[in-house]
């Protein structure tokens, strides 16, 4: 019986460890856009996707949420889209969506457009925002 419960045990720890990614390995501790660029992942930023998700579409002609739709945003000027009620904030900042700006915007919308009305705080991984960047990116081709 407890050999049956330590087996249990152990397998239920083999579980709930996440598996570790070799990218951070490579990557070091402070690293710069292009090693970011360089081991970004769209399929992994398509399910970290998933938080976006609650406010966000990314399918073309899907419409708004409580956010705009992401669909080919990368690239398109920043509140650019006419039909989403974008703050003032966000619309004075102007430019366009680069993996730079969509990086600032990640890691703090509030310091990226202060007065913006996005209550996310941001994303604080550096590797989550570059995944999240390649899958927006990829989602973007072909507009």
């Amino acid at each position: 019986m407890v050999a049956i419960l330590l087996i249990g045990i152990a397998a239920l720890a083999g579980c709930s460890a996440p598996k570790p990614d070799p990218r951070r390995e490579r990557l070091g501790p402070n690293p710069g856009e292009a090693a970011l660029r360089q081991v970004a992942d769209a399929r992994i930023g398509a399910q970290k996707f998933g938080r976006c998700a609650q406010c966000h579409s990314i399918e073309p002609g899907a419409g708004h949420r409580a956010g705009p739709n992401l669909a080919g945003v990368m690239g398109a000027p920043v509140a650019g889209d006419g039909s989403y009620g974008y703050t003032a904030a966000l619309r004075s900042v102007g430019g366009t969506w680069t993996w730079q700006s969509m990086n600032a915007w990640l890691t703090s919308p509030q310091r990226f457009a202060p007065g913006n009305k996005m209550a996310y705080p941001g994303v604080t991984d550096p590797l989550d925002r570059a995944d999240l960047i390649a899958y927006l990116e990829a989602k973007s081709r072909g507009r």
